[in-house]
């Protein structure tokens, strides 16, 4: 897999408000987005932090979860972003950004594979992390430089994997809708997507005035034999529920290869950071 983070500059700069000739493109997005809410955005926390994430068999599968680009000092400090050279979506070339930093590892527990792990460097990821040796990605930068571990080298690659693997967002709920959706930042990121949304979607969607967001956006109101589908209640089974978090919408392929969730994070998961 590659890691090019001049790909993803863009997608790693801290989101800002952009002007398109046809009005406030954040206000858009965000009439948009209430549309796949079925309420508006201000009717959320906005002190709290938001995150989406990817999850699915296409992680397990290419090995993605467990890819050393994932501990590198860089990314787990949140330096430099990480870069799955995979698209999600069939009808677009992007590839995501994920943030490390942000991110929960997960680490296996001393009685099984986790016996690899040097002993203090274990004793200390148990005082960091939950119950199940969940560890934010920024929380585990400093003890990896601490105790000098390489988590990439081929004796750990069996003892740790990311749990939530989060897209790179500013921790707004527009900009996690954002990072899950790929709206991008302007009318020219929209991908013209020509899967059709269900009729039960149709008069829904014809509030959005704007063609190309519509259009966009219809991707993610399908049955999920083309597009995505929406998800709701117990049936959106992304994001570390164990870390305190609540799921916010979510998305999947009729396939179980991929879903998209977006969450208000827990204080384990960053929340409160």
């Amino acid at each position: 897999m590659s890691h090019d983070p001049s790909v993803a500059l863009d997608a790693w700069s801290p989101s800002k408000p952009r002007t398109s000739g046809e009005g406030d493109w954040n206000r858009q997005l965000a009439d948009a987005f209430a549309v796949l809410l079925g309420r508006p955005l201000r009717e959320y926390d906005p002190d709290a932090v938001y995150a989406a994430c990817v999850g699915g068999n296409l992680l397990y599968e290419t090995g993605f979860r467990r890819d050393a680009l994932w501990v590198s000092p860089a990314a787990l400090s949140g330096a430099e972003p990480v870069v799955w050279d995979c698209c999600l979506f069939d009808e677009s070339d992007r590839t995501p950004v994920f943030d490390a930093s942000g991110s929960l590892f997960e680490f296996l527990p001393p009685e099984g594979a986790g016996a690899a792990l040097p002993r203090d460097f274990a004793a200390a990821l148990d005082a960091v992390g939950s119950g199940r040796r969940l560890v934010l990605g920024a929380d585990l930068a400093p003890l990896v430089a601490r105790y000098g571990v390489d988590l990439a080298a081929p004796a750990l690659a069996g003892t740790w994997s990311v749990y939530f693997p989060r897209l790179a967002s500013d921790g707004t709920l527009l900009d996690a809708l954002r990072a899950a959706l790929d709206t991008g930042h302007g009318p020219e990121d929209l991908v013209p997507f020509t899967t059709q949304p269900d009729e039960e979607w149709e008069e829904a969607l014809a509030a959005i005035g704007h063609t190309g967001l519509r259009t966009h956006i219809g991707y993610f109101c399908t049955d999920g034999d083309e597009g995505l589908m929406p998800l709701s209640g117990d049936a959106m089974a992304g994001g570390p529920k164990g870390a305190g978090c609540e799921p916010v919408a979510g998305w999947e392929d009729g396939y179980g290869q991929f879903d998209l969730t977006v969450v208000r994070l827990g204080d384990r998961a960053g929340g409160g950071r």
